[in-house]
């Protein structure tokens, strides 16, 4: 007796291996060795570790001191152009005087002179509300943009003649500015405590910081958290000159 066919011409009872199938044992049997392979790649041990991660903060801190390196690299540059320049333009006495006092202004040389240095710092790590106050929230705990700002201004309105914030000085296109709390200035990276320092008449300046409204809020952190607050008067600070790019970078309308 023959056997049945099915419709499409096979035997019934026979089946055949078809492609389809040939190609599923294949994807299971490569999915094996792989598990394989990864077992005894790994000895137990997780593959996707945070240290083969690269971190942000990592990157960040990388470029900051990239930064750094290129603004100093910028500022020998940058004396030596002048030394050149001062050479071989052929100026008075009195145009060179000009030059030096406009440079003075820019920030783009050193300052030196009586200061008051501004410190400010995150609340300790287990900080309590002072009796009084209600319980802090994560942001109570944390010096903000608009808290360094206040500084600056207060400073600048006390009659500072420069301004450093951290290692380097401020111009008149400086911007302070804070993700989270970690500041960002003139592309480096800080981290708190933040330290402000401006030459000018230290009682002036004092007197700046004491009225300013924004600072007497921050005191009220200071006093309910324990935010830091530290100032101090310096007989002699020398400011360095701002080293970096003063070209004026803005948007343009496309085309």
């Amino acid at each position: 007796m023959s056997d049945s066919t099915d419709p499409r011409g096979g035997p019934v009872g026979h089946p055949r291996w078809r492609p389809v199938r040939l190609l599923t044992a294949a994807v299971f049997a490569l999915a094996g060795m792989i598990f394989v392979t990864s077992f005894h790649t790994a000895k137990g041990t997780n593959l996707r570790t945070d240290d083969s991660l690269l971190k942000l903060s990592d990157l960040i801190e990388q470029r900051g001191h990239e930064n750094a390196e290129l603004d100093r690299s910028t500022s020998a540059l940058r004396e030596d152009v002048e030394a050149l320049a001062r050479r071989d333009d052929g100026s008075t006495a009195a145009e060179d005087a000009r030059l030096r006092a406009l440079e003075v202004a820019a920030g783009t040389e050193k300052l030196s002179g009586r200061a008051v240095s501004v410190t400010l710092h995150d609340a300790p790590a287990n900080a309590q509300a002072a009796p009084g106050y209600p319980e802090p929230q994560a942001n109570d705990l944390v010096i903000h943009q608009q808290d360094l700002q206040a500084v600056v201004n207060a400073l600048w309105q006390g009659g500072a003649q420069g301004v450093q914030v951290m290692d380097q000085r401020l111009i008149s296109t400086s911007a302070v500015r804070c993700v989270g709390n970690t500041l960002i200035l003139q592309g480096r990276v800080y981290s708190p405590p933040y330290q402000v320092t401006a030459v000018g008449d230290p009682d002036r300046l004092q007197a700046a910081l004491t009225a300013s409204p924004a600072i007497q809020n921050y005191q009220l952190y200071v006093k309910a958290y324990g935010l830091g607050w530290k100032v101090d008067e310096r007989e002699t600070v020398t400011l360095p000159g701002y080293s970096g790019t003063v070209d004026l970078h803005y948007a343009k309308p496309a085309q």
